[in-house]
């Protein structure tokens, strides 16, 4: 008997489970379906409806200091509308190489003096523009293989 009783007590658990869960399902379908139906366009609009990234993204005042898409304050880079031409990185290197000749120079050196006339470049950007100078026999390596000196003619 007691055995029979916890069965259907069980059972009956479970349909008030079932039940539950497909009235949560669905509250939740219609809050979806509603907010869809705001975003979609009317017709005769061309204006695109807001991304999604935009819709949840916080307020800026809600923002970590440190988190990514916040707006850094120690800008290194110019923003993109006044971007370097192509080639600049390289030529600011030869100037340094040409001035600092004919003594090679190690990349820690190029750039703290970029640093010093107020230009940050990355490790890479000055590999990169060090490869470019050796593609344009302007600069080579020195006998250590790690410094970078005028060719010498």
């Amino acid at each position: 008997m007691a055995k029979a009783a916890m069965t259907e007590l069980q059972q009956q658990i479970e349909e008030v489970r079932r039940e539950a869960f497909a009235a949560g399902y669905a509250a939740a379908m219609q809050v979806v379906s509603d907010a869809t139906a705001r975003l979609t366009p009317k017709p005769g609009n061309t204006g695109a409806a807001p991304s999604r990234r935009r819709a949840r993204q916080m307020p800026p005042t809600a923002r970590r200091p440190g988190a990514r898409g916040a707006r850094q304050t120690g800008r290194t880079h110019p923003p993109a509308d006044r971007r370097a031409q192509r080639g600049t990185n390289a030529l600011m290197i030869e100037e340094i190489l040409n001035a600092m000749a004919p003594s090679p120079v190690r990349p820690a050196e190029i750039r703290k003096a970029l640093q010093d006339n107020g230009v940050a470049i990355s490790f890479t950007g000055i590999r990169n523009a060090l490869r470019q100078l050796e593609a344009r026999s302007t600069a080579e390596q020195a006998g250590d293989g790690k410094s970078w000196q005028r060719p010498v003619t």
